[in-house]
């Protein structure tokens, strides 16, 4: 059995993987299956964690649209991915490192660095066995420490982008013992006009799927409803699987109710079984409940929130959906989000802004947008409408109290504005000879410490916090003693940096420079995100108060 000594690979060490890909369409849900299955192996004892291969030539996924690929998902050690890595931290409970994403254009990079500094001693570098080796060894860096590594390969099979990753995949399986590696395969199950579930996808993408080597041991089959069983015995006849290695997917209301119809299935189970670790499993009366729990707690009521933001896509905003889910689980509401567009706020949104019980303003980056946001920070200035910004949100109201409360006609920040006459935002002194702009930004978990006696330090209940960041321009120092001259306070700091802002006379209004979203859990909500919550139920049981 071949070994890798690059990375001192014990095929000894008995971890386990497992495989999971897509066919017929991307989007089914294979992070979200994966992830599920995940956090069930996780509430019977095992430390899982996940990798998330994107074929995409892209080092990383930072200069991304987010039409095309939704939110950049910042970890903490600055990692800029795919929002699936998002999707496995809240699953999985844990946190995730770059290392966890594999890309074809930081895979490439490193082969093609090795071969200029001469390490491949003149041999012709190839796909194989030098790029399949360094997404093999990328793979078993990632699970070192662990039970079980979920990977997910991106795209669908059949994809030019995706096939050396699969080819690695299959070397992979012949280099580990038959128990250790698994393969999942998530396909679509639609419906015909007459109501019939059709298999036929499932078996043109297996039968791809076994044209490059690989043949699934699970398949999944996304659909509206369950598989009925003489859908599975078909799937599993022409795909040649036992019957009962097919599994349901079918829609449900919530995301996080996923480990809860994957359980029902069984398929945790299955896996467990197949990767002979059933007997190291807690018995199902000790598993840990508190998912189950969580996703399961009765709703008291709803309020409304508006995002304001500038792309008309719930994945380019995903981490702020489930952060304020999350809060909403805590206390027990359910968070409507009202999606306003920042563009077209005066024709069109203007109205939903003003049925909404709450503000967010989030980050972004270019000028579009920016004076739509700037109004919503302004309308929920003066009505006492419960309020947090996020990233550029956080700057866009420093740059509105400026503008109307200071009286700083045109203040902006200089990177959306070059020529503004008060640049309240900028770059700090020691960002301005900086060649590279990469080397501008401020990237992963930075501790930024609070001031005693404020909003902030009610929210987070400590003296400093780590949250992560991503972003370039800073609050100008030039400004703060003007800034914070009245109700204005920088309540969060890091050295020079501006972290925290809020209002002292206002019922909740908070920004920051920082994403506290990224950090938000099912079972650990992000303070920010409760403080916004509990702001507009304290408005709604004081209005309850007058009408009595």
């Amino acid at each position: 059995m071949p070994t890798e000594p690059e990375t001192g690979y014990d095929p000894e060490l008995g971890r386990k993987f497992v495989f999971v890909t897509g066919g017929v369409m991307s989007g089914l849900g294979k992070g979200i299956t994966a992830a599920s299955t995940g956090r069930l192996l996780s509430n019977a004892g095992f430390d899982v964690t996940a990798v998330k291969i994107d074929p995409y030539l892209n080092v990383d996924a930072g200069t991304m649209n987010p039409y095309q690929h939704g939110e950049v998902y910042v970890l903490k050690d600055g990692g800029e991915v795919d929002l699936d890595l998002g999707n496995y931290e809240r699953f999985l409970g844990t946190d995730m490192t770059f290392d966890h994403n594999v890309t074809t254009g930081k895979t490439y990079k490193h082969v093609i660095e090795k071969e200029r500094a001469g390490d491949y001693l003149g041999n012709t570098v190839q796909i194989i066995p030098h790029i399949t080796d360094d997404i093999k060894r990328r793979i078993r860096e990632a699970a070192e420490g662990t039970d079980v590594c979920l990977v997910e390969v991106g795209g669908t099979v059949g994809d030019i982008e995706g096939m050396p990753y699969l080819e690695a995949l299959r070397q992979f399986s012949h280099e580990e013992d038959d128990e250790d590696v698994l393969f999942t395969h998530v396909t679509l199950v639609p419906y015909s006009k007459n109501g019939e579930q059709k298999t036929k996808p499932t078996q043109h993408s297996v039968k791809e799927l076994r044209s490059i080597g690989l043949q699934p041991d699970v398949l999944v089959g996304r659909c509206e409803d369950r598989l009925d069983p003489e859908t599975k015995e078909k799937i599993a006849l022409f795909c040649d699987v036992p019957t009962d290695a097919v599994f349901s997917n079918p829609d449900v209301e919530d995301i996080y109710h996923v480990p809860l119809m994957v359980e029902e299935e069984g398929l945790d189970e299955y896996v467990m079984e197949r990767l002979h670790i059933a007997d190291e499993a807690l018995p199902p009366e000790e598993r840990d409940s508190r998912w189950r729990e969580l996703v399961t707690r009765e709703r008291t009521g709803e309020i409304q929130v508006a995002l304001v933001g500038k792309y008309a896509l719930e994945d380019a905003y995903m981490s702020i959906h489930e952060a304020l889910k999350h809060a909403g689980i805590e206390r027990q509401v359910d968070v409507d989000v009202l999606w306003v567009d920042a563009d077209e706020m005066h024709d069109h949104h203007a109205e939903r802004l003003h049925e909404a019980d709450a503000v967010v303003v989030p980050g972004g980056f270019g000028s579009r947008g920016t004076e739509g946001k700037i109004e919503a920070i302004r309308y929920a200035r003066e009505n006492d409408v419960p309020f947090l910004g996020l990233c550029l949100g956080f700057q866009m109201a420093v740059v509105e109290y400026a503008r109307n409360v200071l009286g700083l006609e045109g203040a902006h920040s200089a990177e959306i504005d070059e020529e503004t006459p008060y640049p309240v935002i900028d770059l700090l002194p020691e960002q301005y000879d900086l060649e590279d702009l990469g080397g501008t930004m401020r990237l992963g978990a930075h501790e930024t410490d609070i001031d005693p006696g404020t909003l902030a330090h009610e929210v987070y209940d400590v003296e400093a916090c780590t949250e992560r960041h991503r972003h370039r321009y800073e609050v100008n120092p030039e400004y703060i003693d003007d800034l914070e001259a009245g109700a204005l306070t920088f309540s969060g700091r890091a050295g020079n940096r501006m972290e925290i802002v809020e209002l002292d006379d206002h019922p909740y209004f908070l920004g920051t420079q920082f994403h506290p979203e990224f950090r938000s859990r099912p079972d650990r909500a992000s303070p920010p995100f409760v403080g916004l919550v509990d702001a507009v139920l304290d408005r709604v049981a004081e209005e309850r108060e007058v009408e009595a």
